[in-house]
């Protein structure tokens, strides 16, 4: 099984939840990872050389998937927009950029670590998931756990990982730390504002964005 790894801060719960929690240790075994940013996961997950990831929501509409994904029940800090006259798009994007669409936020678009560094440091920016529910009084859904195949494999994986409290050893997260540069303690205030399961209310906030895509591209 070939899974397509983002290796955001968002999602380092669950990359430990697959490391010891997977359903069976074949699965464990047979696990190898294509590692890449938002943007190279989504072609890769496209063009089968990947057999799931969590691919950008923009990406996902099509595809099977499962009621898992990146959330953020209002501020993230790791979305941002840093207004500027220009707009400029984040290469690694493929949501967040149609996110500064909607909402008819212009500027620089920044995602990711990156965008978690400069939020700790500056306070000009426009924190793109508060904007969405300032708007909308919805969570919003930046990726979703999609897949080809091995339907079974996956939900096992959505029930056993909804119902998981992720621990994050020391070691792993001083790892995680010094490769985002952000300190243990601003890594795991920042992983409190992500939420993964895809609960009723953010599955009305992905289909609210849908919705909104669709109007713009008809306007």
């Amino acid at each position: 099984m070939l899974f397509g790894k983002i290796e955001y801060l968002n999602l380092l719960p669950f990359h430990i939840f697959m490391k010891r929690f997977a359903p069976s240790s074949q699965i464990k075994m047979s696990m190898e990872y294509k590692k890449g940013v938002p943007a190279k996961i989504n072609n890769d997950f496209k063009n089968r050389r990947v057999d799931a990831a969590f691919i950008s929501s923009i990406t996902a509409k099509k595809h099977k998937k499962v009621a898992l994904g990146i959330i953020a029940k209002k501020e993230v800090k790791s979305v941002l927009v840093i207004p500027q006259a220009n707009a400029k798009k984040d290469k690694e994007s493929a949501t967040s950029n149609v996110l500064a669409n909607v909402l008819n936020i212009q500027g620089e678009v920044l995602i990711g670590d990156k965008a978690l560094r400069y939020a700790l440091k500056n306070d000009n920016y426009i924190d793109l998931a508060l904007e969405w529910n300032n708007h909308y009084n919805l969570p919003f859904v930046f990726a979703v756990l999609a897949y080809h195949k091995d339907k079974k494999i996956y939900k096992k994986i959505e029930r056993n990982f909804g119902n998981t409290k992720v621990k994050i050893p020391q070691y792993l997260l001083e790892k995680a730390a010094k490769r985002t540069e952000v300190s243990k303690q601003e890594a795991l205030e920042y992983l409190k504002l992500i939420s993964y399961k895809l609960d009723r209310k953010a599955q009305r906030g992905l289909a609210k964005f849908y919705r909104e895509v669709k109007i713009k591209n008809l306007s």
